[in-house]
């Protein structure tokens, strides 16, 4: 059956990924990115590969994009702390490659080649990894095979599978057995995660539920975001401080108008609004949302501070920084697909964010405990701010949840580590 699956996965595969490569240069953006950039892949791995110690064990980390590749820097961190060995880490989208390519605990950085047998081939015997960690799910079938045929062993860690998945449809199912079948051992987020990749048939041993290495990475991070000075006390003092992060317009026709209204009874309400794309015309755009209410500034100007309620940030990778100085947090995102609750909760403030959170475990587990607070209009969104800047007990008390839930779930990358000493 194995051997069926391997031949209808690659009559499909091959002609995909052939067509790709000709529209990429039409369809333009990351797609013709991606293609472009892989074509010089096998002679950058050479040169790069020259200057390793062979003598080493290559470890080889991949993650789909960013994100994923953000949950496996505290392993690639301790790990290399731990034991002298290399590091390759690979992507799958340009996005993900370009914003890690000075990743200074990497050895190697590449694109993971396209999944045709051939190519797959070339790249082992370049690198010659002894060991492979697959980050949450970006698995290729023809490179898991090839891992198998050569022995290395290679483990899946934050991994996830939702019930609703449907790699567990009766017929994908069965194909996806002879995909998740080999690894070494997949380590999951969650309990539920453990079970549902239980109904692949696996054996129960390869399973194991260890936690998510997102909370050790925020908690990491949150220890020296803490200490950056990127707005002057004298700007916060005696201000009540509500940042918005990571926001799109479907947020802010909601909170906007609710906010105004707020800070009308509220004159110590100080507002940090974070587009999600801080472009130019989104920038000017809340201005005007704005304008004639009360008085704003743009972070870039921040020298020229003279008591504006309204901070609109125009630049990126400070948000975390920002969560430090806040009373409470509106993440965005969460009219249409939610972004990081785990950012704000790690400050230990409330967290309020829209009703779209099925995606996000935390944001569900935070809204259960009461760290979390969901609101679906304009109405609940005054209500929930007033309520939360009113009562500073009841602002206290959900902050402290929001930040124990995070504290509570830290240790996972220890955990994995330990499976990861088994191999090497």
């Amino acid at each position: 059956m194995k051997r069926f699956w391997q031949i209808i996965y690659n009559i499909f595969f091959y002609p995909l990924s052939a067509l790709l490569k000709v529209i990429a240069p039409v369809i333009g953006g990351k797609i013709r990115m991606s293609v472009q950039e892989r074509e010089r892949l096998f002679e950058n791995l050479i040169i790069a590969m020259a200057d390793i110690d062979r003598s080493k064990k290559t470890v080889w980390f991949h993650a789909a994009s960013m994100g994923e590749f953000e949950q496996a820097k505290p392993i690639i961190e301790k790990l290399k702390q731990e034991r002298d060995v290399i590091i390759l880490a690979t992507f799958f989208s340009p996005s993900g490659y370009r914003n890690s390519i000075k990743y200074p605990h990497a050895d190697i950085i590449s694109y993971i080649p396209f999944d045709r047998i051939k190519d797959i081939k070339r790249f082992l015997e370049i690198t010659q990894p002894g060991l492979v960690i697959f980050m949450r799910y970006d698995i290729w079938p023809n490179t898991i095979w090839q891992l198998e045929k050569r022995g290395i062993p290679y483990l899946i860690a934050d991994a996830t599978m939702r019930s609703d998945s449907s790699r567990l449809l009766p017929v994908i199912r069965s194909f996806h057995k002879y995909v998740f079948d080999s690894a070494a051992k997949i380590l999951t987020v969650s309990e539920n995660d453990a079970i549902n990749f239980l109904k692949f048939g696996l054996s129960p041993e390869k399973v194991t539920p260890v936690g998510d290495t997102r909370f050790d990475r925020v908690y990491i991070k949150s220890m020296t975001a803490r200490e950056k000075k990127v707005i002057r006390d004298e700007a916060l003092q005696n201000k009540k401080v509500l940042v918005l992060g990571s926001v799109w317009e479907a947020d802010e026709e909601v909170i906007f108008p609710a906010l105004i209204k707020l800070m009308k009874y509220i004159p110590e309400l100080m507002i940090i609004v974070v587009p999600h794309e801080p472009d130019l015309v989104h920038i000017e755009k809340i201005e005007n949302d704005f304008y004639n209410k009360f008085s704003t500034i743009r972070f870039s100007l921040m020298n020229n501070y003279n008591g504006e309620r309204v901070i609109i940030v125009d630049s990126v990778g400070i948000l975390l920084t920002l969560y430090s100085y806040a009373d409470a947090a509106y993440v965005g995102g969460s009219f249409r697909q939610i972004h990081n609750v785990l950012e704000p909760a790690v400050y230990s403030i409330p967290v309020v964010y829209g009703p779209k959170i099925e995606t996000s475990q935390e944001a569900v587990q935070m809204h259960k405990l009461g760290g979390g607070i969901i609101i679906k209009n304009q109405k609940e969104a005054y209500k929930t701010f007033r309520r939360l800047f009113a009562d500073e007990n009841l602002r206290r008390t959900a902050g402290k949840i929001a930040g124990e839930f995070v504290k509570n779930n830290t240790g996972a990358t220890d955990k994995i580590l330990k499976e990861i000493y088994k191999y090497i």
